[in-house]
């Protein structure tokens, strides 16, 4: 459940970077596009779902541990999309790739 976790705060630090004005943006999908025309609407959708993760994992853990993992989290997909995204690595089929791996090493472990 922390790699779906994961994967939301992904998606919304994504969101967050796409309304960058000084960022390197790329405009592979229409999602993209609609979302560095919609700045402001945008921010909001980020930062909803960033309260959603953050909420889904109190329900999951305790309120200290939950912080001290999203913390993380933030600090370490955001570092990770600030870096990779300019480079253009960031694709549907490795954010796929990350996850079922992700995935296999929290169900087998």
């Amino acid at each position: 459940m922390i790699s779906l976790v994961s994967l939301t705060v992904f998606f919304a630090f994504y969101v967050l970077y796409n309304t960058s004005k000084k960022a390197t943006l790329s405009t592979n999908f229409p999602i993209e596009r609609w979302i560095q025309q919609n700045a402001k609407p945008s921010r909001f959708i980020g930062l909803g779902i960033l309260i959603i993760a953050y909420s889904t994992l109190i329900s999951l853990k305790a309120t200290g541990v939950s912080t001290l993992i999203f913390l993380i989290q933030i600090m370490t997909i955001g570092s990770l999309v600030v870096i990779l995204a300019p480079l253009k690595i960031i694709s549907h089929r490795f954010i796929l790739g990350i996850l079922l791996l992700a995935l296999f090493f929290e169900i087998y472990s």
